[in-house]
């Protein structure tokens, strides 16, 4: 099992700034419930490690920095510098994620937005209190899954064989018949672990959500909605999944991250005319 500490995936909040380039903003990388005003270092996106702040409206809080209405590249250290921030928050605080590259025209701005939306972010993070998440992505060694399968099905077993024994005078509709059958207990064995790892890690999750797997060596890529008071229990949940079937799968597992995939917010701060 591999446990990494790396961004996240791309959270699901979005929000829009309007202004000409090179005027200031504000970068927004989470919402959180605080009616204290609060600082959190230098620690900001861009050069120079700007202030991070809030924002606040009410018991509800932006967490930002100052910076220059742009478009921020998805580097490495900029997607970096995002998920510190949110990382060191979420020490403290449940958080709402924002989408990376969320910026703001004015503070006016943001505590409009804190007003407008207040009930939505106030259930969310009501709903999120004390939760974090872990992702988990599950990889096959294809080339024995495929001679377990052949070893242990007798009528995949009995046709190649066959083709084997008959190099010479087996058919074409034989083998494509051979390659039908070990693709379809191939796709039953993933199901197979698929499930069996759902439900075994189903009782130290709130939630679970299921991505799609990216390439062929990986079977799953899903996210887990764990209390902060069980990830001991869920990490050790992982580990022995992970030692039941070292000889077939590879876990890849990260977090904790904020909810990313548990938040479905939808934000847009649209110019008014005037």
């Amino acid at each position: 099992m591999e446990r990494e500490y790396s961004p996240g995936p791309e959270s699901v909040a979005e929000s829009y700034a309007d202004g000409p380039s090179g005027d200031e903003g504000k970068y927004v990388y989470c919402v959180i419930k605080t009616a204290q005003e609060r600082e959190f270092g230098p620690i900001g996106i861009g050069e120079g490690g700007n202030p991070v702040y809030t924002v606040r409206f009410q018991d509800l809080a932006a967490v930002v920095s100052d910076t220059p209405i742009r478009i921020y590249d998805p580097t490495r250290e900029n997607v970096l510098a995002h998920e510190l921030v949110n990382e060191t928050v979420m020490r403290e605080f449940t958080v709402i994620p924002m989408s990376f590259g969320t910026i703001f025209r004015t503070k006016n701005d943001i505590v409009e937005l804190l007003k407008s939306t207040y009930r939505a972010f106030d259930d969310v993070l009501d709903k999120m209190r004390d939760k974090i998440e872990f992702g988990l992505k599950v990889l096959w060694d294809r080339d024995r899954v495929v001679s377990r399968l052949e070893a242990e099905d007798e009528e995949i077993r009995r046709l190649k064989e066959e083709i084997t024994n008959n190099a010479q005078s087996s058919t074409y509709f034989a083998r494509m018949q051979l390659g039908r059958m070990v693709e379809s207990a191939l796709e039953n064995a993933a199901n197979q672990y698929v499930v069996d790892i759902h439900e075994s890690l189903k009782p130290v999750a709130v939630a679970s959500r299921s991505n799609k797997p990216i390439g062929d060596r990986m079977i799953m890529n899903a996210a887990y909605l764990v209390e902060r008071v069980r990830e001991h229990d869920f990490d050790e949940a992982v580990k022995t999944l992970s030692r039941k079937y070292e000889d077939m799968l590879s876990f890849k597992y990260t977090g904790p991250w904020p909810p990313y995939n548990f938040v479905n917010i939808k934000l847009r701060l649209e110019r008014v005319e005037t």
